[in-house]
């Protein structure tokens, strides 16, 4: 069931994700790209920003939905997650077919190919660890366990966010509009499965 807040959150999310959309189409957002790939590029740990990346691509994922489904007592859980990653997989490369944006290539550092707008491990990344997050509220753990279960997952998540952006396979842009589109994904997603979830 959706409340006000949910609604109100989705709109909010769409509407960012609308304002990157355009402002990509017109190239508004630059300079303000290139600019934080040199802010972020002066932090010189590459080894690190190419592991924290790897946490969000396709095979560590699978990887990571095959150990959750063997941890969790619950096999229902498994599948929701599995059911939300096909999903979000699916519109991001939905929404990399329509806006069909060129990768930076001067800026990379490590290749990747495919169209760059929005950022595919960030919404991957979103998408998968905060419906783990999810998940492990609706678990038998205490509330401290949940809070750092849960602090954790928000700081990889952020550095899943910000590795694109110093590996220079995205810009900036594409990382803030999957964020944006990712979020309104998940708010949908949850409440769509919270009646099931509640079920089992």
């Amino acid at each position: 069931m959706f409340t006000k807040k949910s609604i109100i959150g989705v709109i909010i999310f769409l509407c960012l994700f609308i304002f990157m959309a355009i402002g990509v189409y017109y190239n508004i957002f630059y300079n303000l790209d290139i600019e934080a790939h040199k802010l972020i590029s002066t932090i010189p740990i590459s080894g690190f920003w190419k592991m924290v990346t790897t946490m969000a691509s396709p095979i560590f994922i699978l990887l990571a939905l095959v150990i959750v489904v063997i941890v969790i007592s619950n096999k229902k859980y498994g599948l929701l997650l599995f059911v939300n990653t096909i999903f979000i997989f699916l519109l991001n490369q939905g929404l990399k077919l329509i806006f069909l944006r060129e990768r930076p290539f001067d800026l990379m550092i490590t290749y990747e190919d495919g169209y760059s707008f929005p950022s595919g491990h960030t919404m991957m990344g979103i998408a998968f660890y905060g419906f783990i997050i999810y998940i492990i509220w609706q678990m038998n753990l205490s509330i401290k366990m949940k809070k750092i279960f849960t602090v954790l997952l928000i700081v990889l998540m952020i550095l899943i966010c910000l590795s694109r952006v110093y590996l220079g396979v995205h810009y900036l842009s594409d990382v803030l509009a999957g964020i944006f589109i990712s979020l309104a994904y998940l708010i949908v997603f949850i409440k769509g499965v919270k009646k099931y979830v509640k079920s089992l």
